[in-house]
């Protein structure tokens, strides 16, 4: 084994005065939730407000930098098989989530076998004292080598990517919104919290009787909302869609419909909302190991889409990756492998797309294809198969072959990899908000966010940041 590759200790025999050892470690708010998590102490000075992002001005705890000084001892002197006895500390200053901290231990005594004190001291990077103290340890008589353990692999899911979406969607105003049959309670309470959040104005569409039953069996007055009386579902998809079309929305809500009978309304030739390109599906999900929201499509509508109808699935998802904030996403087009192969058509898809891009005739982001879902995602596995480019490792668009694959992707991210989505229909004249009879509020919230975003987007040209307070009208 290389050095690098193992611990070992200073045996009591070999320890001298003076010897000394160190380590650096910054601050960061996972260290601050797994300190939490390991000590129950979930003192609110030492993490942020729930749903809100770390500021730097959250306070570590002091046990959490002590523990630097646990570290040194265990893993560079004396090394393993040391064992405390007593630790003295005086804290002089705070540490704060960003602090990059040097905790130092220095022999100072060795008393009878296998005693030792040593000083403790632990810096800022510019001088400033944390804490300076005592201990007292047993020292390992004899060596010990041992291969460096790599620790599990912990997921933390503590960074919130949906809250800083909806944030920004509030600020643009409400934005009326057709809610085409919410007569059941998760329906309706996803538009009323939608509305109670200042994203939209609700138009409720379907028999009125039904959605105030509705109403009471989740305990809110809906009296306020304007109502649209209609005798079925499909009649009731049928004036959303003329509702929109009148310039009264700038979007639908699906409620306790199904997808068929009010997208049928909506890509009417004659009277719907068709658009220039395909409608598609666009999932976007919040993974707890990634940086950036991961967008997915299309997972709900189109079931095995050609090549012409999957360059608009692409064109698609990349507005709206961009309207959320992505200012060049990178597209990865999925395929069971990573080459070119005539009996599987999705990779051949995958490279007219992946050119096609290239050419400008995809705009807005690096198109890469096809790619496998670990080179897509996983930099390593890029590059054991000799991947390189923008997208392979990194991609946060992910374009799947065909509506199974993308529904059992987006599905095994949310119910095993304990990611949260949200989806839209997008590439009609207004967005779609498609949410499922699983989704919860939260999930119906985001995607009245997506909504707006992609509103303001499709309007300007230009992803919404925050600084233009121009609001989303209703559609012509």
């Amino acid at each position: 084994m290389q050095p690098r590759d193992v611990v070992k200790n200073v045996p009591y025999d070999e320890l001298k005065v003076g010897d000394t050892a160190s380590l650096e470690r910054t601050c960061s708010i996972q260290d601050i939730y797994l300190f939490a998590h390991v000590s129950g102490n979930t003192n609110p000075v030492h993490m942020p407000a729930e749903g809100k992002e770390a500021t730097p001005d959250i306070t570590a705890p002091a046990m959490w930098a002590g523990s630097l000084i646990s570290a040194v001892f265990g893993t560079l002197l004396p090394g393993p098989g040391t064992l405390y006895r007593s630790q003295e500390l005086n804290f002089r200053n705070r540490v704060f989530v960003g602090d990059k901290l040097k905790a130092s231990v220095t022999c100072i005594k060795k008393g009878p076998k296998p005693l030792a004190t040593f000083e403790t001291r632990i810096e800022k990077s510019d001088g400033t004292l944390v804490a300076e103290g005592l201990a007292d340890l047993s020292v390992p008589l004899e060596h010990n080598v041992l291969p460096r353990r790599e620790l599990p692999t912990l997921i933390l899911d503590a960074k919130d990517q949906f809250t800083p979406l909806i944030e920004r969607a509030r600020s643009l105003g409400r934005m009326t919104t057709a809610v085409v049959c919410p007569d059941d309670r998760n329906s309706l309470n996803g538009a009323v919290l939608a509305a109670r959040e200042g994203l939209i104005e609700p138009i409720l569409i379907g028999s009125k009787a039904a959605i105030l039953k509705a109403a009471e069996a989740i305990g809110e007055d809906i009296s306020a909302y304007r109502f649209v009386e209609a005798e079925d579902h499909d009649e009731a998809a049928a004036k959303a869609v003329e509702i929109v079309r009148k310039g009264e929305a700038t979007a639908i809500m699906k409620g306790n419909i199904h997808s068929d009978q009010l997208l049928a309304q909506v890509v009417k030739k004659d009277g719907g909302l068709r658009g220039s390109r395909r409608i598609s599906h666009v999932f976007a999900m919040d993974v707890p190991t990634l940086d950036d929201l991961l967008f997915i499509s299309d997972a709900a509508i189109n079931i095995a889409p050609d090549l012409t109808t999957k360059i608009d699935i692409v064109q698609n998802a990349i507005d709206l990756a961009q309207a959320c904030g992505l200012e060049k996403p990178r597209v990865g087009v999925l395929s069971a492998v990573e080459t070119v192969n005539p009996n599987i058509p999705s990779t051949l898809d995958a490279a007219a797309l992946s050119k096609m891009a290239e050419r400008g005739q995809i705009t807005g982001a690096v198109v890469d294809g096809p790619l496998a879902m670990d080179n897509a995602m996983d930099v390593a596995a890029a590059r054991t198969k000799g991947i390189a480019g923008l997208v392979a490792g990194h991609a946060n668009v992910l374009i799947v072959p065909n509506l199974e694959a993308g529904n059992m992707l987006a599905k095994e991210l949310t119910f095993v990899a304990r990611a949260e989505a949200a989806g839209l229909v997008v590439g009609a004249k207004v967005p779609v908000m498609l949410t499922s009879r699983a989704d919860n509020d939260r999930s119906r919230l985001v995607s009245a966010a997506l909504a707006q975003l992609y509103e303001y987007k499709r309007r300007t040209g230009k992803a919404y940041t925050g600084s233009d307070k121009s609001t989303i009208v209703a559609a012509e």
